[in-house]
């Protein structure tokens, strides 16, 4: 068959949703009555949604719970009534524990489950007996791969700003300081939208260049989530730099010194920044983290890599762009 007449694939995402146990963490498992199976949380794409926000979306509207993202897992590819589909997942946490009972009798994430027409049963689980009850083998893969690392894990995400005025003609429109070089309109729809992606991760600390379109960038994304920005020059590109290619490493030595110190403080943190800065940055937080770079292209405006870390140590890496 060629390409042209292979029916599209269906993107989908969806999460294996954790909480602490007493003796060690606890998934979540919903029943579809439709299926009269056993499996994660998931869900279809909408037209234009990016992956990332299905995935919290999905887990949401089957469970009840508000969730946040963690690492990513593995990519789930099979038929659906004749049809490829393709389920990303990530590991994920309730964003707030408010109470109420599960079937395990012990204190639920959100009180009480309402069961609708595509899930009638909310089963927390620890990993063996949810192992047991998954209907698919294929779900079982994924609930593997989250046993084999720390469920718990840190977000360290560096953004690419978003669309701005070009560089040369703002210079030659009268603005000798590159710094004050604002979004262009589509930057600004931009940032609102990364905003959404991004706060898939949760709240964590925002730090940015000063320079106004990484602000802008930014911005959209604290308001969300109730954060503040953080300006600092180290993020900044180093005067006179090239249009192609990386500056020297003495001209990025701010940058790799304050992204070592972001990462091992243990906490979430967002930085925003640019294409001159970004490599070194992403290489500072691996060399501390003993790891090696991961592969991938040069993030394109408005795309941002997300590193997963636990006890001092990368646990997975991703890179987004704004549409997935």
């Amino acid at each position: 068959m060629a390409d042209q007449d292979k029916p599209p694939k269906i993107p989908a995402a969806g999460a294996v949703l954790w909480r602490p146990g007493e003796q060690g963490p606890e998934v979540a498992l919903v029943h579809r009555p439709r299926y009269d199976d056993w499996s994660f949380p998931k869900g279809k794409c909408l037209p234009g949604e990016h992956v990332l926000i299905t995935a919290v979306r999905e887990a949401n509207e089957e469970t009840g719970i508000e969730v946040i993202l963690g690492r990513r897992l593995r990519t789930v590819r099979y038929l659906s009534d004749g049809r490829p589909k393709q389920v990303d997942y990530w590991a994920a946490r309730p964003a707030a524990q408010t109470g109420g009972q599960d079937e395990t009798g012990g204190p639920g994430e959100r009180a009480p489950f309402v069961p609708n027409e595509e899930v009638d049963q909310l089963a927390w689980l620890p990993l063996t007996l949810a192992g047991d009850r998954l209907s698919y083998d294929r779900d079982t893969g994924v609930l593997s791969e989250f046993a084999a690392a720390p469920a718990a894990t840190t977000a360290v995400i560096m953004v690419r700003h978003a669309s701005a005025r070009n560089k040369k003609a703002w210079h030659n429109a009268g603005h000798p300081d590159d710094l004050t070089r604002p979004l262009t309109p589509l930057g600004h729809v931009q940032a609102r939208l990364l905003a959404q992606i991004l706060s898939c991760f949760g709240p964590a600390r925002v730090i940015s260049s000063t320079a106004e379109r990484c602000l802008a960038t930014i911005e959209p994304y604290a308001k969300l989530t109730g954060g503040v920005v953080e300006p600092t020059p180290a993020f900044a590109p180093p005067p006179g730099s090239p249009e192609t290619g990386e500056p020297p490493p003495e001209e990025t030595a701010a940058a790799r010194e304050l992204m070592t110190g972001l990462v091992t403080t243990g906490e979430p943190v967002v930085a925003c920044a640019h294409r001159e800065t970004l490599p070194a940055m992403l290489r500072a937080a691996c060399e501390v983290l003993g790891a090696p770079v991961p592969a991938g292209p040069p993030l394109r405006k408005g795309a941002f890599w997300a590193l997963h870390v636990a006890g001092g140590r990368l646990i997975s890496a991703e890179q987004h762009n704004l549409k997935s």
